[in-house]
């Protein structure tokens, strides 16, 4: 055991907690699990270098962030440029690995879409979400949501009876995607977050493509109008009232901006409750109000 590895130890514990382990110097990338984390999963990786200046990188794939590490500041070219080169190396390994577990996860996608059976209309989320099941299927009690980037199946959304919702471990999700409708030229496209949302949009007609969080609405608006250059995109955004900053109202605008597209929220009445936040949510409560 080394300063320089207690000295790194020390820079993971800063941003993930404290560990229970001592990071391996030995060039190669290690996976371990961050506190707080469900057990049994390997979220945290670092690389480790003792070579001259002592140096790495160590991020999470959860969240999918990165910092880079030395000893000390370099003293001169040299010391700089071999720094430079592991963090580089560092970088190439993370990816890698990335694209390995990526590609793992789409092959175990495929084979459970493949064995899957067409979704029950009677699912408790459908039920209560008030939507039909168009393409999904089931596995088990459990709905599944295709994701797919380039036009193949990337990455399976799991939604449980209760509305719980689970990506296959390891799966890409940035830029990836669940299409509702043909996108077709001189109609708009309209792009929102969850699956239920684009489900209620495109029951009235709209052709929709799911990002299934906040997060990704900018990524997937961006893969799309690259694709279509000449389709108009609506970005329909969550209105999340009551979390501070907005964070729907946020993404949505950043997304409509980086393509140059529309953006639409829902158009609250009066008496509706802040709790409301999507345009299903503006559709349930607008028919349950209708029905009482």
């Amino acid at each position: 055991m080394t300063d320089s590895t207690i000295l790194f130890r020390d820079a993971l514990q800063s941003i993930f907690g404290p560990l229970d382990f001592l990071p391996v110097p030995d060039g190669a990338i290690h996976r371990f699990r961050v506190p707080d984390d469900k057990p049994g999963t390997l979220n945290g990786w670092y690389v480790l270098y003792l070579d001259g200046i002592a140096s790495g990188a160590f991020g999470s794939w959860k969240t999918n962030r990165s910092s880079a590490w030395s000893s000390r500041i370099h003293v001169d070219y040299r010391e700089a440029e071999q720094v430079r080169q592991h963090i580089e190396q560092a970088r190439r390994q993370r990816e890698a690995e990335q694209q390995l577990r990526q590609l793992k996860t789409a092959s175990l996608a495929q084979r459970w879409w493949r064995d899957a059976h067409p979704a029950d209309p009677d699912h408790a989320y459908l039920i209560a979400k008030g939507v039909r099941v168009h393409s999904l299927r089931q596995r088990g009690d459990e709905l599944l949501v295709p994701l797919y980037s380039d036009g193949v199946l990337a990455n399976l959304q799991r939604i449980a009876p209760d509305g719980g919702k689970r990506f296959l471990f390891g799966g890409r999700i940035n830029g990836t995607y669940s299409p509702l409708g043909r996108i077709t030229p001189g109609k708009p496209l309209c792009i929102c977050e969850g699956w239920a949302t684009g489900a209620t949009l495109h029951e009235i007609g709209y052709t929709v493509a799911c990002a299934m969080n906040a997060g990704n609405l900018k990524s997937v608006a961006m893969v799309l109008k690259a694709e279509h250059r000449n389709i108009d995109i609506i970005i329909a955004g969550d209105d999340d009232r009551r979390t501070e900053s907005n964070p729907g109202r946020t993404a949505a605008n950043a997304a409509a901006t980086a393509v140059g597209g529309l953006v639409a929220f829902p158009d609250w009445p009066d008496s509706a409750p802040d709790t409301l936040t999507d345009f299903n949510d503006l559709y349930r409560w607008e028919t349950d109000y209708a029905n009482e």
